[in-house]
């Protein structure tokens, strides 16, 4: 173990995380009970610096919470390995789901296989419960986290733009496949900045959060360059992200209320009940997509406006509110809505589940194949098809 002066017991670390319940009632002659360590007693001088000394007036979490924490990532580790590698497996190699627009889907798929790549780096910092490889661990580990989370953000700004474009202008409107691989191309480049500029210390750093096994950004350093950097990520990965995907499904809305608008006064004026044409079958096919788009969007909301708003309050509000159990549990919200998307797929995209029915036998999904969704959506990959061709 390793001490300073500098790290003498502080009263204040036991307010708010139980520490003065921790003492115990001592009788006579009795020595009370309390707990040795705070935050970082396990990191030599040398290293201290990627414990911000936010942290280290917390009470260290005992040994269970780490290896609790590591059960839990080992779950959420093979679901997302299974259900995001289906989904880049089957999406890839079927021709009917071999599409433009669902490059996207596999695209978004990928990035949350990146987010997986930091649980086994998580699960053993758990049992050591410090940063495996110190400064460099702690780089790799937030750099991976920051080009999922980023790079999620604008692949659902750029399923947004796709299903709006499909839906609004069915014939003409489809992206064909230069577009969509120059978009994802783009989704890639977009997360690099901020990534790359804490990675090489040129602005902003990575530190270690929380229980100190994991690693983030630099959201506590009390100087007006963290600030601004903050305020930059936080508008470049979340608000401008958040704003496209908003106006996009908001368009698209509007596009559908006009359209059926359309359909019934044009019903009224033949003195028919309804007007239903194939073209309207395939737009209802790429609603029902585009509602699980929005699921997709709904659950990246969830699991990333909480980590914003820990950001922001550390930032520029109360820091006493961030402890170290406040700081974890946005992470293992984004963590958990990485592994849960695939399975939406799976639970709403009629074609998706007929290709697991077939391949993946053991996951009990039983699509019946044939039916009138599927006859739509082959009309819709045709299309695409023959636009990716067109001169």
């Amino acid at each position: 173990m390793y001490f300073n002066e500098s790290r003498m017991l502080n009263p204040m670390a036991f307010v708010g995380m139980g520490g003065l319940g921790s003492l115990g009632v001592a009788g006579v002659g009795q020595v009370p009970q309390v707990q040795e360590h705070l935050l970082g007693w396990n990191h030599p001088p040398e290293h201290m610096d990627i414990v911000h000394p936010h942290w280290r007036g917390f009470l260290a979490p005992g040994r269970y919470w780490h290896i609790g924490l590591a059960l839990i990532y080992f779950m959420l580790l093979v679901m997302s390995f299974i259900g995001n590698g289906c989904v880049v497996w089957i999406f890839s190699t079927s021709k009917l789901l071999r599409t433009p627009s669902n490059l996207f889907i596999i695209n978004l798929a990928l990035f949350d296989l990146v987010m997986a790549l930091e649980i086994p780096m998580l699960i053993a910092n758990s049992f050591v419960e410090r940063m495996i490889g110190w400064n460099l661990g702690c780089d790799i580990y937030a750099a991976l986290g920051s080009i999922s989370g980023i790079g999620s953000a604008i692949t659902n700004a750029a399923i947004a733009y796709d299903r709006y474009r499909t839906i609004s202008c069915p014939i003409d409107g489809r992206l064909n496949g230069k577009q969509a691989a120059v978009i994802v191309a783009f989704t890639w480049f977009w997360s690099m900045p901020f990534t790359i500029l804490p990675f090489a210390k040129i602005w902003g750093r990575y530190a270690t959060e929380g229980f100190l096994t994991t690693c983030s950004f630099d959201f506590l350093t009390d100087d007006p360059d963290t600030k601004v950097f903050v305020a930059s990520i936080f508008c470049w990965s979340y608000c401008i992200p958040m704003s496209l995907i908003i106006y996009f499904y908001s368009q698209l809305i509007k596009s559908v209320k006009r359209h059926e608008k359309m359909l019934r006064e044009q019903a009224k004026k033949m003195n028919v009940k309804s007007l239903v044409s194939n073209q309207d079958k395939e737009r209802s096919v790429e609603m029902r997509i585009a509602k699980v788009a929005f699921t997709i969007f709904f659950l990246f909301v969830c699991a990333w406006t909480p980590y914003a708003v820990v950001t922001m309050i550390g930032t520029f509000g109360n820091r006493e509110l961030i402890t170290p159990f406040s700081s974890m549990l946005p992470a293992v919200f984004a963590k958990v809505v990485s592994c849960i998307d695939p399975w939406v797929y799976a639970i709403n995209h009629p074609r998706y589940r007929q290709e697991l029915t077939k391949r993946c036998q053991w996951m009990g999904i039983n699509e019946p194949d044939g039916n009138a969704s599927t006859t739509a959506e082959t009309v819709s990959v045709t299309t695409e098809k023959l636009k990716a061709d067109d001169p």
